[in-house]
């Protein structure tokens, strides 16, 4: 595969491709959180204290690349069905020659909630305390105490901010 500039492709071993993949099959088909949370610990990223992972988590990454990261901070929420989409490529398509591949990291602060169905685009951190809204698509960054929803998400109410 040939790269538009492939300076910043970091390889990895082949022990670590097939734990990230077993990784994501685990946090995706498991029917115990716990175990859901293991998963997406095996592939390497960061999960924080009283987390929920719903069933079917989708972690869209190539599993090759190192520079792609995921910190789930304390006491999240996470819907079934979301997908965490922390890199994209255009796989054996010519385009590959032109296009680089899209890859980043996702931050979810503590206290967010994601609803069913969720698709989370690269390079974006949800706000601590943040409401996802089911379905939606997120493109920008959340701000903590706000709720968005919609396709590309948008912010449709601010939440009253009440700390202990």
């Amino acid at each position: 595969m040939v790269y538009a500039n492939n300076t910043d492709i970091k390889q990895v071993s082949l022990f670590t491709k097939v734990k990230v993949k077993t990784g994501k099959i685990i946090a995706k088909r498991c029917p115990y959180n716990k175990l859901r949370l293991w998963g997406v610990r095996l592939c390497g990223f960061k999960v924080g204290k009283q987390v929920y992972i719903g069933e079917d988590l989708i972690i869209a990454s190539i599993i090759s690349e190192k520079s792609c990261h995921l910190f789930i901070e304390d006491r999240v929420a996470i819907g079934p069905r979301v997908t965490l989409v922390l890199s994209s490529d255009a796989n054996w398509s010519r385009l590959t020659r032109i296009i680089n591949p899209i890859k980043g990291s996702i931050t979810l602060e503590q206290d967010c909630w994601l609803g069913a169905g969720v698709i989370i685009m690269p390079n974006i951190t949800i706000g601590k305390g943040a409401i996802v809204g089911s379905g939606a698509v997120v493109t920008k960054n959340v701000p903590a105490y706000t709720v968005v929803a919609g396709v590309p998400a948008k912010i449709i109410k601010k939440l009253e901010i009440v700390e202990e």
